[in-house]
């Protein structure tokens, strides 16, 4: 970039690069001291596509350009050489604007794990006020929820005789019912509660980004491309970015905040010469900073999709594939603003456990009232269900590098899903508590036969292979900038960048590890708690990196 012709948009106090699900909560927080100069950058476009709102638009939203990155994974030995989509968000609110909607914490453990692995302040006990603080839940406040906040959290208005009795049969199995997975320990079976208004989907945009948008100490600017990071020594001082189809510089007097997500916030440090030295080297990067931890520990969620045919009820399978099904739904929607367009994508949970060694659970079923071959592909013309499970903990570590030096390639994306021993039993034992459920009284009725993987399938090796076949993520990438105090952490406690000044990475990717649940309600309390720590040390409430 020659820096005499590009534009210089200004100098800030903070600029966020992103806005995400942890960008638009940081902008709402910090720029709430008028003294306080914010600039909020994002890739992406407005959110004024009406499918981003209607909660069944995430099935128009993901795989489309103009609302997801459309990266691919790369092939993957443990889905048995298959490559897999990956949607990411390029719309203001970011994954909140094509993400499932499922407002789900985690459990207790997740967080005293964090802090037992030397990461002060981030225990149960210590992120609980931030989840609490932002809610606004539709019961109201009290010791675990909160009343008021940016933050939506809704109950499903839609209802299926398949999954009430779903529920009748987890129980039948020694799971216990549950009305809320949000108190600490979420082992139980029901409905998910949702991030949504009135039957409309909640974002953060919406929630903490709109609300502030007059506010004379924050610039938003959409289409603005990331491109590198500035740094003077060992200090980051901007931000290089692609605006308006020229080059564009803006200063960050105070602070640089990377809220890009585990898939981009990564690669932006690689390509600014923030990373393993010889990943750099091998793209022609200079290395400004090594850190070998950049892009190296993914995690995520594999959904396995086990599928069951049944009979003697009504599924979407049947109302999706008649006119009349369909004008009915539309109906229905636009009248009272609930059945299936007002759906997440999927409505039941149940946690549980893979074995009795378990100290907690360690699985999670997203049950959905409807069956396919592949996802994204027409329902079945009879009707179905399918009970997705995934390892809430999985062994397996990928990692996220650049593809090469040109900031607008897609990055290189490797799960390396079911690549340990222990994540494979776990997928087979996974697959045979959804076979003991299905197979109990409480769904006779229905007579459920097994679609996917297949009945005939019964070894630990022939299910772990099978769920390669039907395993697809479940859209919660986290930990490579992961936060720690030994060589691969990426970030301290405070989310700032080992060995740098002036940078943070505030989003999912400084997780230490996964949550035990769906991701989009922790990146949220991470940038509530950022947002704390970021005006305590402009005091000079906390020492210099």
């Amino acid at each position: 970039m020659s820096r005499q012709d590009e534009q210089f948009v200004g100098s800030f106090d903070y600029v966020i690069v992103g806005a995400g699900s942890a960008g638009c909560v940081l902008a709402n927080r910090l720029s709430a001291d008028p003294d306080i100069s914010v600039l909020l950058l994002e890739a992406g476009g407005r959110d004024n596509y009406h499918w981003i709102h209607i909660p069944v638009g995430y099935l128009y939203t993901m795989n489309n350009p103009r609302t997801d990155w459309c990266f691919t994974t790369e092939p993957d030995e443990g889905l048995n050489g298959r490559a897999l989509n990956y949607p990411r968000g390029k719309v203001l609110g970011g994954c909140s604007s094509i993400n499932g909607m499922i407002y789900m914490r985690g459990q207790a453990r997740d967080y005293d794990q964090w802090r037992q692995m030397g990461n002060a302040g981030w225990s149960w006990d210590d992120v609980l006020p931030y989840f609490i603080k932002s809610e606004d839940h539709f019961l109201g406040a009290d010791a675990h929820h909160g009343e008021g906040g940016e933050w939506r959290v809704d109950k499903p208005r839609v209802s299926w005789e398949i999954l009430d009795a779903w529920i009748d049969a987890a129980v039948e199995c020694g799971i216990p019912r549950t009305d809320d997975f949000n108190r600490g320990d979420n082992e139980g079976v029901g409905y998910f509660q949702v991030n949504q208004k009135r039957g409309w989907r909640w974002t953060t945009a919406k929630g903490f980004l709109r609300p502030v948008l007059k506010r004379p100490n924050l610039t938003v600017l959409t289409g603005a491309h990331a491109k590198a990071l500035r740094l003077d020594g060992k200090r980051v001082t901007g931000i290089e970015f692609g605006y308006r189809g020229a080059d564009a510089y803006a200063e960050a007097a105070g602070e640089l905040i990377l809220s890009t997500g585990a898939v981009a916030s990564p690669v932006l440090l690689q390509l600014s010469g923030i990373g393993p030295g010889e990943l750099l080297g091998e793209h022609g990067v200079p290395v400004r900073h090594e850190l070998r931890g950049v892009g190296e520990n993914l995690q995520d969620h594999l959904q396995i999709r086990p599928v069951f045919k049944v009979k003697n009820t009504v599924t979407l399978n049947e109302r999706s594939n008649s006119l009349v099904g369909r004008i009915g739904m539309g109906l229905e929607y636009a009248l009272f603003r609930s059945g299936p367009l007002s759906m997440a994508p999927s409505q039941l949970g149940c946690f549980a456990k893979s074995d009795a060694s378990q100290e907690t659970p360690n699985l999670e079923f997203h049950v959905q009232p409807l069956s396919t071959e592949k996802l994204g592909e027409a329902l079945h013309p009879f009707p179905g269900f399918t009970a997705s499970v995934c390892n809430l903990r999985p062994e397996s570590r990928g990692y996220v590098r650049l593809r090469d030096a040109d900031p607008r390639s897609k990055p290189l994306i490797k799960p390396n899903y079911l690549s340990t021993p222990g994540d494979r039993k776990v997928a087979a034992d996974a697959l045979r508590l959804a076979r003991r459920i299905s197979g109990t009284a409480a769904l006779a009725r229905f007579a459920p036969s097994e679609l996917k993987p297949g009945a005939h399938l019964q070894t630990d090796e022939d299910l772990a292979r099978a769920a390669g076949d039907i395993g697809t993520t479940i859209f919660h990438p986290v930990s490579t900038c992961r936060m720690g105090q030994d060589d691969m952490a990426v970030v301290d406690e405070r989310l700032r960048v080992r060995g740098l000044q002036g940078l943070r990475v505030v989003d999912a990717s400084v997780m230490p590890t996964i949550t035990s649940g769906n991701t989009n309600a922790p990146t949220i309390m991470i940038a509530e708690k950022a947002s704390d720590m970021i005006r305590e040390d402009r005091k000079g409430g906390a020492r210099a990196a």
